[in-house]
């Protein structure tokens, strides 16, 4: 059984002191860091979940994330990152429930994967989603589009995959007009990875809305388009 101190003591164990300084100034949150890589963490949760019931794994997880120390944040997402996980009500919940808690873009991006497979599993959840649109805070806002990539990835979408990627195209249009750079970030990458797979769709988009975007994020968004 994986505790949380058997498993902070192997974080502990792969940390590398002298790269904590660098890894606090990119990342820009006041948070502690151990100079773990993100390989080192992929293969300590792998041999966690391995010897764990789904249960486990998300109390273990969630433990890891009140820690608030970098490296734990990154494993806590790593055990909840799998595409068949049953029952997985409690992972997609503990998920959620740390999106109000985003404050740098790593630890939402790995949060946004193990979030993106949970919802993939139950679109439905997506009714969750749509309510971080109009969140004051940041980071949740832009979640609603990280989680949701996946439906920018499809080739030939079912109908009711393809109501999703309209859906979401809804919100990022409601982004459009947004200061923050992160979340014309976040609108630009959507868009560019549509574009790979609905190309049309994509034009439709920036005709409509292009000139609302920031410049540089509407031609990360056009980048592909021949």
């Amino acid at each position: 059984m994986v505790t949380l101190d058997t498993a902070l003591t192997a974080l502990e164990a792969a940390a590398d002191p002298a790269k904590t300084p660098e890894m606090a100034a990119y990342h820009k949150a006041p948070r502690r860091y151990l100079g773990v890589t993100v390989p080192q963490i992929t293969d300590l949760a792998n041999g966690w979940r391995a010897e764990m019931t789904v249960e486990d794994r998300v109390a273990l997880a969630d433990a890891l994330w009140q820690t608030d120390i970098h490296e734990a944040r990154v494993a806590a997402a790593k055990l909840l990152t799998q595409a068949r996980l049953r029952p997985d009500q409690a992972a997609w919940d503990l998920i959620a429930s740390w999106v109000p808690t985003f404050d740098a873009w790593a630890i939402a991006d790995h949060a946004c994967d193990a979030g993106e497979r949970r919802l993939l599993a139950d679109p439905s959840r997506l009714d969750t989603v749509e309510s971080w649109t109009t969140s004051p805070h940041m980071w949740t806002r832009r979640a609603a589009l990280v989680m949701t990539l996946p439906w920018t990835k499809q080739n030939f979408p079912k109908p009711e995959d393809a109501a999703i990627r309209d859906r979401v195209l809804g919100w990022a249009a409601g982004y459009v007009a947004d200061p923050d750079w992160f979340i014309q970030k976040a609108v630009a990458w959507w868009l560019r990875d549509l574009s790979k797979h609905d190309a049309d769709r994509t034009r439709a988009f920036l005709a409509r809305h292009g000139e609302a975007m920031k410049p540089f994020a509407r031609k990360e968004a056009a980048r592909l388009l021949a």
